[in-house]
């Protein structure tokens, strides 16, 4: 157990088995807060023998980050990482791209998770296997997210079927691939995932 990642999600955001490892450090976290604001509740009516002190409004004030920390241990709990069986085909046919994994990105209409991301030059393709979202309004949000931060140019296309994806995996390593290229808009992407 790692204890900066209580506080930090910089260095594992993007990686394998992100979503099912932070929920587990999202919900650590929100009870050692409800926990310490408790514990200060009832030091203050030990102490003075009455509700009415000091350690009361500190505690109640230490609510506030807790409940925080119960918002996002909720929504880190809706989503998981990406399926065994879709992972073990992408898997092998990801060797030397660069990979992202367990992205969740938000817009004003919708939640996107995109469970595996590839990053080839200014080339992008991703696995999004839930069949009730739309790609194309997914990619447009993506989109929009990339203008932002001055990627122009950038060809954004999503699959639901695995075996489609994979396929395209495999036209992917057939490219030139511009790796720091690749890492800045995968930085991006991080940047504007849960």
């Amino acid at each position: 157990m790692e204890l900066k990642r209580l506080f930090t999600t910089e260095t594992v955001k993007g990686t394998k088995h992100y979503l099912d490892t932070q929920k587990k450090y999202e919900w650590i976290r929100t009870v050692i807060y409800f926990a310490i604001s408790l514990s200060l509740f009832a030091a203050g009516i030990l102490t003075v023998g009455t509700r009415n002190n000091l350690l009361t409004i500190v505690a109640v004030l230490g609510c506030l980050p807790a409940s925080k920390s119960l918002v996002e241990a909720v929504i880190y709990s809706r989503y998981g990482s990406l399926k065994k069986e879709a992972e073990a085909i992408i898997e092998a046919n990801s060797q030397g791209l660069y990979c992202l994994y367990d992205l969740v990105f938000t817009s004003r209409e919708k939640t996107y998770p995109v469970p595996h991301l590839t990053i080839c030059g200014n080339t992008v393709a991703g696995y999004m296997p839930d069949p009730r979202l739309s790609e194309a309004d997914c990619v447009k949000h993506l989109e929009s997210c990339l203008k932002i931060d001055n990627f122009k140019d950038v060809s954004i296309k999503l699959f639901q079927d695995a075996g489609k994806y994979a396929d395209r995996l495999k036209q992917l390593q057939a490219l030139d691939q511009d790796r720091e290229y690749s890492e800045r808009l995968g930085s991006t992407f991080k940047s504007i995932s849960l």
